[in-house]
């Protein structure tokens, strides 16, 4: 043979072979016959265990050999025992080929020679067991995959469990054996388990799949220590009973192999899986536990969908027979309260209610018993009996039936039940109850309630053994009553009815004539209530909702026509509230009838409008022909209204501030147009009074400024934006300092420092003007310890608000000692327009604050309306000149205010009061002033109000 085919031969040969044993095996016969001796072939896959072709060719030694070998440079050889190894192939310390045979350091280049032959092929076989591997690795994930998909599938399949356990064991048993195997669930309410599926060759035990055995019936058995433990447990029992904590039993026979796995959801137990062989075979795996485990998850899954499916379709067949019997139940129901207002007679509603009953339990002995008005007399309308029997009306006794109605709930009787005998007995010996007549087996009444009254009784019966009654009966029985109890009386109610009937009618005839006259009455009555609710009880005039009613007519008129024009005139009289406190509300109500009068006068009959808004307030709704005619009204209103109204002798004169408002597009309701006619007239009336004003954009702009700066105070007050600036009061001889007034700025997070113009008026329209004072208050005299000298003081601005309150100073002095200052370094101003409101009050007030040595200032002398008196009266400690009287004057000059200063400081040495002249701006001033006598000042020419920081900086 040639060495070509010989070669072939060997590569076909080895190649060829099935797995790496196969291999060995013919090149332990290849190297044999290439004259090695006592050959031994051996190799090493990735799992690192080593293998030999051939275990009893191995001698003493050989295998350490191979390892001296493996670690060195792949070979190595042992003299004395003439052995060698010598490594044929290896892979990153994993895979191995090699061999051992007799040999010594000189036959060392042969046997590598023919390492070197085989090192290809060993190569080759390698990459060949490692495809078949994958190959196989491949199939049986595959395989799991497809079983996994099996098992999902029967999850949501109809198939009933029982049909879907067994196709589960099947499929375990394609990935290892199997042929014993068990399912079991654990309720951990219940601390039981229950064997769902139990497949067993050899055990003759048998489970009920629906039995839950405790768990202590199975303490110690390998299930309990599975569950308990909630770990694996694998191997033969021996090898077990060392793997659990505590002692084992015995359960059924004892098996050769075991493998038991848990069943986990989150953190709780769920069951268990578990396969068992009684006979000698390849033990269960690692790679077999981790399988089932794997598995056993998703048939878990499997099986809790099925058990919750299988419930849920058992919850629904009993709900849907529950719900049929209900529907059953209602369409009774349905039937008997049909009856009750069908039912010709009420024979025939007894009857038809009799075979209702019959159709849900035995009623071959049914009676129906009612209580007569006065309550002393049973009657029995309807009485079927099997034997015969008659219900006979009787006087109210102790009777069943009368204890049935007596107590008014629902009662069952059953004579076989030893604790009914003993109730029926106790009864009788208390004289409660007395059963006569033939002796019947089980008896069953429901009482028949109307309101909260007992009107009678629904009883049925049994004289048959076997033949009972059950609570379920009782229900039903108890649900008819009510429709029974309610036919009973809607029968009864319709007889009373026809009897009632022909009366009602007579009483009706005579009715209707009471009923025409109180109607024609009611008319009168309603026509002059409406008259009240749309007119003003004082003077006559339509009032607000009147015309409301007519501007909503007119808005609509205009929308439809465009060329329908009117206006709206608010009119608000001037000087109302002086004449109303003076001359009394009598003498104001009679003013504004005349007022109502003369305006009345003043329209045109069918085309315009006055009404009385409230108050002093009215208002004209008129229609215009021309733009100029609510001018001509406005003016007609002026005039007729500046004539003198003489009231009870008193000869009084008013007059009248106008806001006109002419329609537009824009308006789509009343209230806009009445709001712009009032923005008009308050307009009107800060001109001057006793003028109009049309409405226009500005007005509109302006009265939205106001709303925006009143928003912008109250945002400011919330955030104390509300400071005080301080101006000098200095002696005038030598300019020294003597005292500060603290006058209000407004610290305008936008604007910056506002001074009182931009903003009082404001704040004294909206009532804020007493909250934004007592900020300033509060500020100024936490910084006087900073700001003031010795003997200093400052001056605070009290409006006429403040004294309204009797308490005022309690709570300015509260301030006082809050701030922890001494009360002769504060001073009030008031002006003299304060005095005239509740003078008695102020002068107490004033009194308190002085006795606590708080001096009073009168600010703006000189122009207001008060009493020389009140100098004396208020004990005011100084006066200050309004710069009215001070800009004139002029140092060696003599003018018309020259002489109102001197008499001005005539009249304070008179009283012995301090005298401070406002508003010096000028060297020439100053020099007058002082020429005058005035010993302090303040204005311009000394300083202007600065802040503290300011102040201090500037010392």
């Amino acid at each position: 043979m040639t060495p070509e085919r010989r070669a072939g031969r060997l590569l076909k040969r080895l190649l060829g072979a099935a797995d790496m044993r196969t291999f060995a095996c013919h090149t332990a016969e290849f190297l044999e016959r290439e004259g090695l001796a006592s050959v031994v072939v051996g190799w090493r896959m990735d799992d690192g265990v080593s293998h030999v072709h051939d275990r009893s060719a191995l001698r003493e030694g050989d295998m350490e050999l191979a390892r001296d070998a493996r670690s060195g440079e792949g070979w190595a050889v042992d003299e004395a025992r003439g052995r060698v190894a010598c490594a044929i192939h290896s892979e990153e310390g994993r895979y191995g080929f090699g061999l051992i045979c007799d040999g010594t350091q000189a036959s060392r280049v042969r046997i590598e020679d023919l390492c070197e032959l085989l090192e290809p092929l060993a190569e080759t076989m390698f990459e060949k067991c490692r495809m078949a591997d994958s190959m196989h690795q491949l199939a049986r994930s595959e395989q799991l995959q497809a079983a996994l998909f099996e098992i999902a599938d029967m999850a949501s399949s109809d198939m009933d469990l029982g049909d879907m356990l067994p196709e589960l064991h099947s499929i375990v048993g394609r990935f290892m054996y199997a042929a014993n195997f068990y399912i079991t669930l654990y309720d951990d309410q219940k601390d039981a388990l229950r064997f769902i599926y139990l497949k067993d060759t050899t055990d003759p035990i048998v489970r009920d799949a629906n039995q839950f055995i405790p768990m202590s019936v199975m303490e110690g058995g390998l299930t309990w220590y599975l569950i308990r433990d909630a770990k694996p447990l694998m191997g033969a029992p021996n090898d077990i009973r060392r793997q659990v904590s505590g002692p084992t039993r015995e359960i059924g026979m004892e098996c050769f192999d075991w493998l038991g796995v848990p069943a986990i959801v989150g953190e709780r137990v769920r069951g268990g899986l578990v396969v068992q062989s009684y006979i000698e075979r390849p033990r269960y795996t690692a790679a077999d536990q981790a399988l089932l485990t794997y598995v056993g998850s998703h048939i878990l899954t499997a099986v809790d969908r099925k058990l919750a499916q299988e419930e849920l379709e058992s919850r629904v067949q009993r709900r849907t027979q529950e719900l049929q019997h209900s529907v059953n139940v209602q369409k009774a129901l349905f039937r008997i309260a049909e009856l009750s207002h069908t039912a010709t007679n009420l024979d025939e509603f007894y009857r038809s209610v009799h075979r209702i009953v019959g159709e849900f339990l035995d009623a071959r002995n049914i009676y129906i018993a009612t209580l007569s008005d006065d309550g002393r007399t049973v009657h029995f309308p309807y009485y079927v009996d099997q034997y015969g029997g008659k219900g006979q009306s009787r006087q109210v006794g102790i009777g069943v039936t009368e204890y049935g109605m007596r107590h008014g709930k629902p009662l069952m009787l059953d004579m076989r039940d030893p604790s009914t005998i003993e109730m029926i007995k106790a009864l009788e010996e208390r004289g409660e109850l007395l059963i006569k007549g033939r002796d019947c087996v089980t008896w069953l009444g429901v009482p028949l309630v109307v309101g909260e009254r007992v009107v009678g009784l629904l009883a049925v019966q049994s004289y048959t053994e076997g033949v009972g009654f059950t609570e379920r009966d009782l229900q039903i029985l108890t649900f008819i009553s009510y429709q029974i109890a309610n036919g009973l009386e809607r029968q009864r109610a319709a007889a009373d009815l026809l009897n009632a009937y022909a009366d009602l009618e007579q009483r009706v005839a005579e009715r209707t004539v009471e009923l025409s006259e109180q109607i024609e009455v009611r008319e009168r009555i309603e026509q002059r209530l409406k008259h009240q609710v749309l007119h003003d009880s004082l003077t006559g005039l339509p009032n607000r909702a009147y015309l409301r009613d007519q501007l909503v007519r007119a808005l609509s008129q205009r929308s439809r026509n465009p060329d329908f024009h009117f206006a709206v005139l608010f009119i608000d009289l001037d000087r109302f509230k002086v004449i109303n406190d003076s001359v009394g509300h009598l003498v104001g109500d009679a003013l504004l009838q005349e007022v109502a009068t003369r305006l009345s006068r003043c329209i045109r009959g069918g085309r315009d409008m006055v009404a009385r808004l409230g108050g002093d307030e009215f208002a004209i709704y008129m229609e215009m022909d021309g733009a100029d005619g609510c001018v001509r009204m406005a003016r007609r209103i002026l005039t007729t209204l500046r004539e003198p109204v003489r009231v009870e002798g008193k000869e009084l004169f008013t007059g009248a501030s106008v806001g006109i408002a002419l329609c537009a597009p824009h308006y789509s309701s009343p209230e806009d147009i009445l709001r712009d006619a009032d923005i008009a007239m308050y307009r009107a009336k800060a001109g001057g009074r006793h003028r109009f004003e049309l409405f226009d954009e500005k007005l509109h702009d302006q009265a939205l400024a106001l709303l925006e700066t009143e928003s912008d105070l109250r945002r400011g007050a919330n955030r104390q934006e509300f400071i005080p600036y301080f101006q000098p009061i200095v002696r005038l001889i030598d300019g020294s300092v003597v005292g500060y007034e603290a006058l209000m700025r407004w610290n305008h997070p936008d604007k910056g420092i506002l001074p009182p113009g931009a903003f009082l008026h404001v704040a004294e329209a909206s009532g804020m003007m007493e909250m934004l004072d007592w900020q300033v208050f509060e500020h100024a005299m936490r910084v006087i310890p900073h700001l003031l000298e010795p003997d200093q003081y400052i001056n605070l601005n009290f409006s006429a608000r403040h004294f309204r309150s009797p308490i005022i100073d309690e709570r300015f002095v509260q301030l006082i000692n809050k701030c922890g200052i001494q009360p002769r370094q504060v001073r009030i101003e008031v002006t003299e327009g304060a005095l005239l409101e509740n003078s008695e009050q102020i002068g107490a007030v004033f009194r308190r604050l002085h006795e606590i040595g708080i001096e009073i200032a009168l600010d703006d002398f000189g122009t207001g309306y008060s009493s020389l008196s009140y100098l004396h009266r208020f004990n005011m400690h100084t006066l200050k000149i309004d710069r009215s009287f001070i800009c004139d004057l002029e140092a060696n000059e003599e003018r018309s205010s020259t002489d109102v200063v001197r008499a001005i400081m005539a009249l304070s040495t008179s009283q012995r009061m301090e005298v401070v002249a406002e508003g010096i701006e000028t060297q020439g001033q100053r020099d007058a002033l002082i020429a005058l006598g005035c010993e302090l000042g303040q204005g311009y020419f000394f300083a202007r109000p600065q802040s503290l920081e300011a102040l201090i900086a500037g010392r």
